[in-house]
């Protein structure tokens, strides 16, 4: 495996470490990845003693050419170097065995030898360890077979699973995103395991939990976690609204869509034309709704009335409880969720100019985003359904860019605003100069006015007359 180890700052680290007698190795997702022929930047050190010593050891050997950084509460140390081209990262650790109190996730740490800190580590494919000791230098240390399992494309804990899991329950998480990032199976030991500990998640912080779904929803095919979250019954606890839609009830004969299955659908599609974080989120929950707004009737069957607008409402509460972004990252999901029927509703009546005016002013600059998000809304089994859509939406999208050239609604700002009414007529802040503003606004959406300032001040001066509002 020596081959794998050719940067020079390998090499350094070597001589240190023979020079203080200190067995050393490279340890975790740094091997896995090399094995795996991906990219990895995170080169994890472990050695048997003080991590910090060696790191301050090669830091010296380094000179101005490194950075360190010790964190002597966890033990750790971290070395920035700059080889000419690039900065590279080495976390410096010593070996270490660890226990746990059965109501944290924090554990009891002691000296230990290299087996006790693979025992530590979570699943056999982070438990690779390559020795940088010289004579040793590129030896493979793999005690669980983490490379038959990289061979078996298998996520598998080295110790009991249920131990692995109680201990530390975020590993349930890990378990599911690497299973999804690097399309393996979850062993079946493995995953009943989880089963069985589900519960134990709810000690993980939400911080560290929401860290881990990014992961998963920025795989290239996410539906492969939340499938597994919601098998392994750790949706729930995760993100209650989002296991409610699972399911399928039948009345009269009539069942709807399973609608979790259909969200995962949506997920993917998005998944396949934008690496775009947040549309995905959007993805995820543009039907989130649905369950709260359920009804059978009998000549309609099974409707879901404004769950589109009752989503929006319901997105600031996810995200605070899911402890994502409360910033514009959340309004830009919200938004999208909102507006995510309009360009259906457009797609199967005639695409008038007005209405996809209104469409362009309500989206703005995520209007791109939102067409492909209602694209990735088609899922239907029935083919001709799908051509007939993609078409209108194709029509949809020439009248949004013939418009936008046309009439700049993108982003729109009313050319006469409300200072200026208010000036022009003396009037305090009001409801007439809300109605004066909003009557420029339609005249302009509804293609009564140009949007040009000369023709907005004129209809401004029509309307507020037939309202009474004389100037002064």
């Amino acid at each position: 495996m020596r081959n794998h180890l050719t940067h020079p700052i390998f090499s350094l680290i070597s001589e240190v470490a023979d020079e203080m007698q200190r067995p050393c190795f490279v340890i975790g997702g740094f091997v896995r990845d090399i094995i795996l022929h991906r990219p990895s930047k995170d080169i994890d050190v472990v050695t048997l003693g003080s991590g910090i010593e060696l790191a301050e050891a090669l830091c010296r050997r380094l000179g101005s050419h490194a950075h360190l950084a010790v964190f002597r509460n966890f033990g750790t140390a971290q070395v920035k170097y700059h080889d000419g081209k690039e900065w590279i990262e080495v976390e410096f650790v010593g070996a270490r065995r660890e226990s746990y109190s059965h109501n944290s996730r924090k554990p009891i740490v002691e000296d230990g030898t290299l087996q006790d800190d693979q025992n530590r580590r979570d699943f056999t494919i982070n438990a690779l360890a390559l020795c940088l000791n010289g004579e040793r230098f590129g030896e493979l240390v793999d005690p669980f077979d983490g490379i038959g399992d990289i061979e078996r494309e298998l996520i598998r804990t080295p110790l009991d699973p249920d131990i692995t899991f109680s201990d530390d329950p975020l590993r349930m998480m890990r378990a599911i995103r690497f299973a999804t990032q690097l399309n393996f199976r979850i062993y079946p030991d493995t995953f009943d395991a989880i089963k069985r500990n589900s519960e134990r998640i709810k000690i993980i912080s939400r911080e560290r939990i929401a860290d881990e779904l990014g992961k998963i929803i920025r795989a290239d095919i996410p539906s492969r976690g939340f499938i597994l979250l919601e098998e392994s019954g750790l949706l729930p606890y995760i993100c209650p609204e989002l296991a409610a839609l699972k399911g399928v009830e039948t009345k009269d004969g009539h069942g709807h869509k399973d609608n979790f299955y259909h969200t995962l659908t949506v997920l993917d599609n998005v998944a396949l034309r934008s690496r775009n974080e947040w549309l995905r989120w959007a993805a995820l929950f543009h039907d989130i709704a649905k369950p709260r707004t359920k009804r059978y009737d009998v000549r309609l069957g099974w409707t879901f009335h404004n769950h589109n607008f009752i989503g929006a409402k319901m997105i600031p509460g996810i995200f605070r409880f899911m402890k994502l972004p409360l910033d514009e990252r959340m309004k830009y999901v919200q938004k999208l969720v909102e507006l995510h029927m309009r360009p259906i509703v457009l797609a199967e009546e005639v695409v008038t100019d007005s209405a996809v005016r209104r469409l362009l002013f309500d989206a703005g600059d995520d209007i791109d985003d939102l067409m492909c998000l209602c694209e990735a809304d088609i899922t239907s089994r029935n083919a001709e359904k799908v051509r007939r859509y993609l078409e209108n939406f194709a029509l949809v999208r020439r009248k949004l860019t013939e418009i936008e050239e046309k009439d700049r609604i993108r982003n729109f700002q009313p050319p006469v605003d409300g200072s200026e009414i208010m000036e022009y007529f003396a009037l305090p802040p009001s409801r007439e100069v809300g109605e004066l503003k909003s009557a420029i606004k339609n005249a302009i959406l509804d293609g009564i006015i140009p949007n040009e300032r000369d023709a907005a001040w004129q209809y401004m001066l029509k309307a507020a007359e037939q309202m009474g509002i004389k100037k002064p």
